[in-house]
């Protein structure tokens, strides 16, 4: 069973991870930041990691740029859930495929590992992420050679949908790709949730 929890900003709607997922309490979750790095505002990381906590998870920090190869095998294979936080797309893809994060990751979902993802988190699980280029700047990640991503869905998200500040920039990716690929757009107040191929948006 492939389980993925998408959103645009987790805080609001980290509520209905209860419903998709039963007995968080207490279990633990493996809460990738990377993507934060590079950016100057990084509130939403801070907001994720304690809504995830007020669901009863315990939140364990891998960050990829200074983690070991064994730090990041351990965490990914040991704890029970992966959460992806928001900010670059291109430089969290970079900094994954850098590490061999990314094929565990593949691995672990593809096994039932439940992966929540936020914003740049939920576009890269898609299988490519060039799409989004005009929300997320490139020059971020310079050693990335291509945009493939980890391919764990068959659509390609567009978060912020409608919410500012990406009001227009998110608007304009749907006039420009829903012609050619299978977008699916979804605002802060809305998540998608995957289980194998049945794909659903639930609202707050």
């Amino acid at each position: 069973m492939k389980k993925l929890f998408l959103a645009s900003s987790f805080i609001d709607v980290a509520n209905l991870l209860e419903g998709f997922e039963e007995n968080l309490n207490g279990k633990t979750v493996t809460f990738i930041p990377t993507a934060s790095v590079v950016e100057e505002f990084v509130f939403y990381v801070e907001a994720g990691k304690k809504a995830l906590e007020k669901l009863g998870l315990c939140v364990d920090i891998l960050e990829i740029t200074t983690a070991t190869s064994d730090e990041i095998s351990a965490k990914l294979k040991g704890n029970d859930f992966i959460y992806v936080a928001g900010g670059n797309t291109f430089f969290l893809l970079q900094e994954l495929r850098r590490t061999g994060a990314d094929k565990i990751i593949i691995e672990e979902v593809n096994a039932g590992k439940v992966y929540i993802g936020e914003s740049a988190g939920s576009i890269v699980t898609s299988k490519n992420i060039e799409y989004i280029k005009d929300m997320d700047s490139i020059k971020k990640a310079p050693d990335l050679v291509n945009y493939d991503a980890l391919g764990l869905i068959e659509f390609y998200t567009v978060p912020h949908y409608t919410n500012t500040p990406f009001k227009k920039i998110a608007q304009k990716i749907v006039d420009s790709y829903s012609s050619t690929l299978n977008l699916l757009p979804f605002s802060n107040n809305e998540a998608i949730l995957v289980e194998n191929d049945d794909v659903c948006v639930e609202r707050n």
